[in-house]
């Protein structure tokens, strides 16, 4: 089945069948991936685990066999691996996982958009009622989400918080300075934005405006827009596969402006002063 307004830059794959996408189209923007995949609109699982890849080849066997693992009671999830231009044989092996367990979905990009994008474009494909984001290269650790689900109640979504980082100095440093700048700068406090294991209803979460770098301030957009967010402490292990694609200045930086941009968003939130709706009975 072709998508004419999808490049394939973002092409989908499940098993039995994939779809792929015209080279000559245009890059789909992200309020038409759920129109241009139709049958992921359905909320039919309970579950979505959505793990941008990029070039972790030596961990996704790992990381389904921790997810199969702890949720294999269940039956009604999915984990969606979002593979974002790696060079490594990730896709090939994002492929191999979808033969082998239906409940792996394959998303793949044609070339390297960063983690937002890639974290985007699962959270509009995602089918569960609930979606859990983590990183794909085993610092996060799958068995932290049970509790995180029994936490949620009636709130839109709980995001982890490292209680113990497997990191160096630097970086461990470097991540509580940024981390203090953004609360204060933001008007929000989160303890942990870093830490990629969140936890959000997929009504909540789907319906936020993302635009590049924002993965990083999801909590925050949420509460802007009136959302209750609680934090929950997780688990946090070393890397011992693969290497990590995030120095401390390009990540500063980055995030430096991605920042001001966020405090530009809550200056400008709509708050409609409504006291009366008449309406026909």
């Amino acid at each position: 089945m072709a998508l004419p307004d999808c490049e394939s830059r973002l092409a989908f794959a499940t098993m039995p069948g994939s779809v792929s996408v015209s080279p000559n189209s245009e890059d789909c923007l992200l309020q038409n991936v759920r129109a241009r995949h139709p049958g992921r609109a359905r909320r039919d699982r309970t579950l979505s685990l959505v793990a941008p890849v990029y070039n972790e080849v030596e961990n996704l066997e790992r990381l389904h066999a921790r997810v199969a693992e702890i949720f294999a009671k269940r039956s009604d999830w999915e984990l969606i691996l979002v593979d974002d231009g790696s060079r490594d044989g990730s896709a090939d092996r994002i492929r191999e996982l979808c033969r082998r367990d239906p409940r792996v979905v394959g998303v793949f990009f044609g070339r390297n958009r960063g983690q937002t994008a890639a974290t985007a474009a699962g959270l509009q494909l995602a089918r569960g009622e609930l979606i859990a984001t983590l990183d794909a290269d085993m610092q996060n650790d799958p068995a932290d989400l049970p509790a995180m689900i029994e936490k949620l109640g009636t709130h839109a979504a709980v995001v982890g918080y490292r209680i113990k980082r497997n990191d160096n100095f630097v970086r461990r440093a470097s991540s509580k300075i940024a981390n203090r700048i953004r609360n204060w700068l933001s008007k929000d406090q989160i303890r942990d934005t870093g830490c990629s294991l969140k936890l959000f209803r997929a009504e909540a979460i789907q319906a936020m405006p993302l635009f590049e770098g924002m993965h990083r301030f999801l909590p925050t957009l949420l509460r802007y827009h009136g959302f209750s967010v609680l934090e929950h402490p997780v688990s946090h292990h070393p890397r011992t596969a693969g290497i990590s694609k995030y120095g401390v200045w390009n990540r500063a930086f980055r995030a430096l402006r991605d920042l001001i941009a966020v405090r530009w968003m809550r200056s400008r939130l709509l708050k409609l002063p409504i006291v009366e709706v008449l309406d026909a009975p």
